[in-house]
């Protein structure tokens, strides 16, 4: 019950509701108004025509006998005037003996009807009156007729009798009453199939508008109102709204763009702040060793601690090493701060991956025999790919010196294995190299990606490096968005990345 309560509320609000009820109630207005004169005036009125046309009888009368004019024919003229305007006539002269009388039951009624019996038997109202003249409105209640009566004495001393009904009116008011009834049952049954229509096309046009107006409250600017050639109000104010919401729709773009633009400068500043701590730890924490080792053997060297010539050289020598290694890591350091907030652009190119594959091979050529290592490469046909080659060496650079520094003998060998894997579906390569050894455990297989993690503490500077090669892998990758990981094997660890393949 509610529901259908919210519903009736919610038409009654609505403009084509409205707009009918409008309609309606002003047609309904105009009836009651014209019932109410026709109740009011129109019989006032009536008789108020009938009180004229009786004086300019009289009037034509009395001239008559004044001037007379022998050429009109007075019994004629007062049977046209009975007949044109409902009149019962009676005239007398002086000795009180009828001259003419238009209707012989008025005659009888009025002589055998006394003033008396009039006054008793009648409502007389009186409407107009001078020394010559009196006009009457009687309700003669014993015929149940109602009529205006004129009683005057012209100027020769004859004495004129004029009667005129007002029932007529009083029914005619009636009818007229009833037939505006009836009008205004059936204009507002037109108006409703009139406002329907014409309101539809009102108020679709101004419910599309409102529809346009909500959606761009909602910063939706895809809707545009329909413009036709009808120049009126409502085409304007589409027009208008149209125009609003291209502007707003471009302010509101610029607004976005500009907020981008903020957003990306804060990002940018909030992650070169970032690379900077970041930098300033990770030089502070990687340099503590070589600064140690630079200021013991400089000390040395002052206090003249070995007067040897090949000890102090041993003494520069260690210094110059260690000089080259800071240069070096700060130069890593901050390429590994690039590519991991983004800054390094790659040269993209179409390169063939074993080519690059074989050189790294080859460069590696005298840590493969001083570690007794054997190369399972059998790639020999062509795989071209879309990428930075020189970054993309790096990370095969890194992987390969990552296997041969952990390969160890399985099943009486080292073996390190370079396998190319294509994908068509997802239109990539997998370079995944494999060595014997000992496998990762979970927490080593996530930690090894971190920079300076090391997972053999044990070993010396000289052997390990800084640890920062599979982060470079990381960063490459991830700049790429393409997968990397490891996977633990039966008898080794498998490093893999994937490429995307180049356009033939």
């Amino acid at each position: 019950m509610k529901k259908f309560i919210e519903k009736i509320k919610i038409g009654l609000k609505s403009i084509r509701v409205k707009l009918f009820l409008t309609l309606s109630l002003t047609i309904l207005v105009i009836i009651i108004v014209l019932v109410t004169l026709n109740k009011t005036v129109l019989e006032t009125f009536y008789i108020y025509s009938k009180q004229k046309e009786l004086e300019s009888v009289y009037g034509k009368v009395n001239e008559y006998y004044l001037e007379p004019d022998y050429e009109i024919d007075l019994k004629s003229e007062l049977e046209r005037a009975a007949i044109k305007n409902d009149f019962d006539i009676l005239l007398k002269n002086s000795s009180d003996e009828v001259i003419y009388a238009s209707n012989k039951d008025f005659y009888a009624s009025f002589y055998q009807l006394g003033i008396k019996n009039r006054l008793e038997t009648s409502e007389i109202k009186v409407l107009d009156q001078n020394d010559k003249m009196k006009i009457e409105k009687i309700q003669d209640y014993r015929n149940n007729m109602t009529y205006v009566l004129l009683t005057a004495k012209l100027d020769n001393g004859y004495r004129l009798y004029m009667r005129t009904p007002i029932n007529s009116i009083q029914e005619s008011v009636k009818i007229s009453n009833n037939f505006l009834y009836l009008i205004a049952g059936i204009t507002i049954i037109i108006a409703a199939v009139i406002v329907t229509v014409i309101s539809r096309k009102f108020t679709d046009s101004i419910l599309e508008l409102n529809s346009i107006a909500k959606k761009m409250s909602n910063l939706d600017f895809s809707h545009k109102y329909k413009v036709t050639d009808e120049e009126d109000e409502i085409n304007n104010l589409g027009k208008s709204l149209n125009k609003m919401s291209d502007k707003l729709e471009k302010t509101i773009n610029q607004l976005r763009k500009n907020n981008l633009e903020l957003e990306r400068d804060i990002e940018k500043k909030s992650k070169i702040d970032e690379m900077r701590k970041t930098f300033i730890s990770d030089v502070s924490h990687e340099l503590k060793t070589p600064i140690a080792l630079i200021q013991g053997y400089s000390e040395g060297l002052i206090e003249n601690v070995n007067t040897n010539e090949e000890d102090r050289k041993f003494y520069a020598e260690v210094i110059l090493d260690e000089t080259n290694k800071m240069d070096k890591l700060v130069r890593q350091l901050l390429e590994l701060m690039k590519l991991e907030y983004g800054k390094r652009e790659f040269n993209n190119t179409k390169f063939n991956i074993i080519e690059l594959e074989k050189e790294v091979v080859r460069k590696s050529q005298v840590m493969l025999k001083e570690k007794n290592i054997k190369i399972k490469f059998n790639e020999n046909k062509e795989i071209y790919t879309l990428a930075d080659d020189f970054y993309i060496e790096q990370v095969i650079t890194n992987y390969f010196t990552n296997a041969i520094k952990h390969a160890k003998k399985k099943n009486g060998e080292k073996v390190i294995k370079i396998t190319n894997r294509i994908n068509k579906s997802k239109n990539k390569v997998r370079i995944s190299i494999f060595n014997t050894g000992e496998t990762l455990n979970e927490e080593e297989t996530l930690r090894i990606w971190n920079r300076f993690y090391k997972a053999d503490q044990s070993r010396n500077r000289k052997d390990g490096g800084i640890g920062i090669g599979l982060a470079f892998v990381k960063a490459i990758m991830n700049n790429y968005g393409n997968d990397y990981g490891v996977i633990n094997k039966e008898n080794g660890v498998e490093f893999y990345f994937e490429l995307e393949l180049a356009k033939k």
